[in-house]
């Protein structure tokens, strides 16, 4: 099973011919209310790509929270242990341009009270994937680590939005999928090259941990198990780049979780990720099983494997 511990949003969607300058107001081009927050996005991910999946975190008390989990709901992700509070529900203000490129501003609202301890004991165990990022707050996220680590599941770390990162989170993971950015700022952080490749192939040898940094069209350099790899993203008519990265993370999270090989695992979370990007929003236009697996294949022949020197 894939437990998913994270943000749950309404995200407000604006499109624009392009993205607006400081202190400069835009006529927008339409507008939606879509489900999204990056843990909500990865269940579905994960969901979709096949996994049995749990969603643990936090909405409002607001007409927001039905919208925000109706997503998730309808494709028979478990939310038994999502908490309702008496505060708003998250919301990401999103702007999206002619080029599918985008900004978002994130405010977290129930988001910032997700609790750990609502993930049930029985869920955690060796059979166990665990899938965090950082839209709730570090001590949770961390805490949630640490517990999954001690019962023996596999914990998976998105790092985004990035910031510092404590030494008992890295302590407590296996696999760290950053972008390129966020890799560079981990980098900073933990004196370790800023080049993708080298940091994963540094991160992965002094941490013993997997690395995965995900590079947008150009594809994905990871080091894991030993061996370093690298592969293009599959090419396709890019309309919304929103969601990708966790198109990618939820369907890496669920072919792990199936003993997935490490090629594969990557393979399927590209072919995730581009798909993602061929229909607008994060949640709606995020791909089945069957479509990641026609073109996993492809992308699968494309990654080149080499020894972690």
């Amino acid at each position: 099973m894939v437990i998913v511990f994270g943000s749950a949003n309404l995200d407000l969607v604006a499109r624009v011919a392009r993205l607006p300058r400081p202190g400069e107001t835009l006529s927008g081009l339409d507008f939606a209310m879509l489900p999204g927050g990056k843990g909500a996005n990865q269940a579905l991910a994960a969901r979709r790509s096949g996994a049995e999946v749990m969603f643990v975190g936090a909405v409002g008390d607001d007409p927001f929270a039905a919208m925000a989990l109706a997503g998730l709901a309808a494709a028979g992700v478990g939310l038994a242990a999502v908490r309702r509070i008496a505060v708003p529900t998250g919301v990401a203000l999103i702007h999206v341009d002619a080029t599918g490129e985008n900004c978002i501003t994130v405010v977290p609202g129930a988001n910032a009270h997700a609790d750990p301890e609502a993930i049930p004991d029985a869920v955690l165990g060796p059979d166990a994937t665990l899938v965090l990022q950082l839209e709730v707050p570090l001590p949770a996220v961390e805490a949630a680590a640490v517990r999954a680590r001690r019962r023996g599941a596999r914990v998976i770390l998105n790092a985004a939005p990035v910031q510092a990162l404590p030494a008992g989170l890295l302590a407590a993971i296996d696999v760290l999928v950053v972008n390129e950015h966020e890799a560079r700022t981990i980098a900073a952080a933990l004196g370790l090259p800023s080049v993708p490749q080298a940091f994963a192939g540094e991160f992965h040898r002094g941490l013993g941990k997997a690395a995965v940094v995900t590079l947008g069209a150009l594809g994905v350099v990871a080091a894991a198990a030993g061996a370093c790899y690298a592969g293009p993203a599959p090419a396709v008519a890019a309309v919304d780049t929103t969601g990708a990265g966790d198109a990618f993370t939820g369907a890496l999270a669920a072919a792990l979780d199936r003993r997935a090989t490490w090629p594969r695992a990557l393979a399927e979370g590209l072919a995730a990720g581009s798909l993602a990007c061929t229909a607008a929003g994060a949640q709606q236009a995020l791909p089945t099983a069957e479509a990641i697996a026609a073109l996993a294949t492809a992308a699968e022949s494309s990654l080149v494997a080499s020894a972690l020197a």
